[in-house]
């Protein structure tokens, strides 16, 4: 899994028929390193393009500046017709949270944008919801009402004055929405039955608007309103989530259609398992599902951590087996295959072309370690001996989880596991990152240096790639000596038979830890800040220290269970 933040954006243009212009647009958008795009759906009858991108804050937001740039230079709106609600060249442009960053965060970068956008171009825009500036401005609909045509007499309008760029109609380019709102996932589970009547029996139990109540017979009696005349609704049973039952004559079944809108109110697996109690109700089964585009890796490893607590078993399970149990009890590959690595938003952005060490066999890592080049080296070397120790106590966690007779203890060495595999992970993401910041330290010292401006840039470089070098290994310090926690926990608690491989899980993180504090010693040598230098020497040494402690007294508790 990453740990970098990711972002999406999903910038809708109002242009669906000319290719040619939508794909200048796009060629802006792939210009930016970092940034990859996912999608690109143009409708012609909507006469609108949804593009979708993804990456980290800064370059996404530099794309999307971008993109709206290209778009009020290519896209004339004062021409345009379509069917879809619209207001400018570049509608709407959302920034939805993917991994590791808050909406607060998303909603900040939104602002950036905005006030780029707006500072850079002639071009009034307005924020929305989880960006909005007011209660007013956070439905698009409210925003947008009159669309492109009430817009040079709503400008002129104190309470509809931009949140950034002028106060001014841009015949050409309209004006701009742009937010940070949840990811929203297209879910469709399948049912045993060609009947779209049916289906719907079950949209309407599970979607958060139910189904309108009526006099009688539930499905012809007369509809039953309130006060003011508007129908009384019986809710569904989920929130955030909306859908209708379809039939689809290339699968031969009737499906539950649904939009998640907020997955962290309703996650797709409760989605699912309350589809398979209203389809068992009414006489129906579940026979799989589908998720229509992409899902963000977390949306399927809660799904496969809530299977396994629904087999009373452990979920502490590495993140691999936990998308296939998510795959096998969705039926996601019912229909057409599931392939992870199109499907997930992290798995995309991931190198086609990046080699990464932990991908190699043991030998072919050993092999590759024992070459005639300096990485990988004793860092990344440090931090798979820590990770090894990491997985030892996650496997002794998980045979105590599945230990006959220790059931009522599933949860207690479960949360144990994950754990484990979480420390685990993060390890091997840094026997590369290790090799990173040597290859970068290389890269920064071939660098020119025949101008001043090129020794001064070259410098600046080596001395950041060295603070890398020197906070790579520092953070496997850091991560390793956790595994002690773990290790102990399992000595001390976990299944007697395996007191063994927690305790070379315990040598194992020792080592990691005197490992990566050589190299932390060695590179802070490079350092020319002495100060900060020294504050990382202090740092690693009460670690390296603890360590030490740590080692002996689990060892010594382990040879008294001998």
């Amino acid at each position: 899994m990453t740990n970098k933040q990711l972002i999406e954006c999903v910038p809708n243009f109002s242009e669906g028929r000319d290719m040619n212009i939508i794909k200048q647009i796009t060629d802006v958008i792939e210009s930016v390193e970092g940034v990859k795009l996912l999608d690109v759906d143009p409708g012609k009858a909507t006469n609108r393009t949804v593009v979708t991108f993804v990456g980290e804050p800064e370059p996404v937001v530099q794309a999307a500046f971008l993109a709206i740039k290209k778009a009020s230079e290519v896209i004339d709106m004062s021409k345009h017709k379509g069917e879809h609600p619209r207001q400018g060249a570049t509608d709407v442009c959302p920034l939805i949270p993917v991994a590791n960053i808050t909406m607060e965060e998303c909603a900040q970068w939104a602002h950036k944008l905005g006030e780029k956008a707006g500072s850079e171009l002639e071009i009034p825009f307005y924020m929305y919801e989880y960006a909005a500036t007011s209660p007013e401005r956070r439905n698009l609909a409210t925003i947008r009402a009159g669309e492109y045509e009430a817009l040079p007499e709503k400008l002129k309008r104190p309470d509809f004055r931009p949140d950034y760029g002028p106060a001014r109609f841009n015949a050409r380019a309209g004006a701009t929405v742009i937010g940070a709102r949840d990811f929203l996932v297209a879910y469709n589970v399948n049912l045993n039955t060609t009947s779209e009547r049916r289906a719907n029996s079950v949209a309407f139990d599970v979607r958060e608007k139910g189904r309108v109540l009526r006099k009688g017979d539930p499905i012809t009696g007369e509809i039953i309103k309130d006060e003011n005349g508007e129908p009384v609704r019986e809710p569904g049973a989920c929130k955030a989530v909306k859908g209708i039952g379809w039939y689809i004559p290339e699968y031969g079944v009737a499906q539950v259609s649904m939009n998640l809108t907020n997955l962290n109110v309703t996650p797709l697996h409760v989605a699912f398992e309350e589809c398979c109690k209203s389809a068992e109700s009414r006489g129906m089964r579940v026979t799989g599902s589908e998720i229509v585009g992409l899902v963000p890796l977390k949306v399927m490893l809660d799904a496969g951590r809530h299977f396994l607590k629904k087999q009373k078993w452990s979920t502490g399970a590495p993140e691999e087996e936990l998308i296939h149990i998510a795959v096998k009890s969705l039926g996601l590959d019912e229909l057409t295959p599931f392939d992870p690595k199109k499907k997930i938003i992290e798995y995309q952005m991931a190198d086609a072309n990046a080699t990464p060490l932990v991908n190699m066999t043991l030998r072919a890592f050993a092999n590759e370690t024992a070459k005639d080049v300096p990485a990988p080296g004793g860092g990344s070397i440090s931090a798979y001996v820590g990770a090894l120790g990491a997985s030892l106590g996650t496997m002794v966690a998980n045979l105590s989880a599945g230990k006959r007779g220790w059931d009522d203890r599933l949860e207690e060495f479960s949360t144990w596991a994950e754990k484990g595999q979480s420390l685990k992970d993060q390890l091997l993401r840094l026997v590369d990152e290790d090799t990173n910041a040597f290859n970068q330290i290389m890269a920064a010292f071939r660098l020119p240096k025949d101008s001043t401006e090129e020794k001064a840039a070259r410098k600046q470089a080596i001395q950041a790639a060295t603070r890398y070098a020197i906070e790579t290994p520092m953070r496997t310090m850091e991560v390793a000596f956790e595994v002690f926690e773990l290790v102990e926990a399992m000595v001390k608690n976990g299944n007697p038979n395996s007191v063994t491989d927690a305790g070379v899980g315990a040598l194992c993180a020792r080592a990691a830890i005197h490992g990566a504090w050589m190299n932390v010693k060695i590179n802070t040598g490079s350092l020319a800040d002495k100060e900060l230098a020294a504050e990382f020497l202090k740092k690693a040494e009460a670690i390296g220290k603890q360590a030490d402690q740590k080692e002996r007294d689990i060892v010594q508790l382990v040879e008294g269970k001998m």
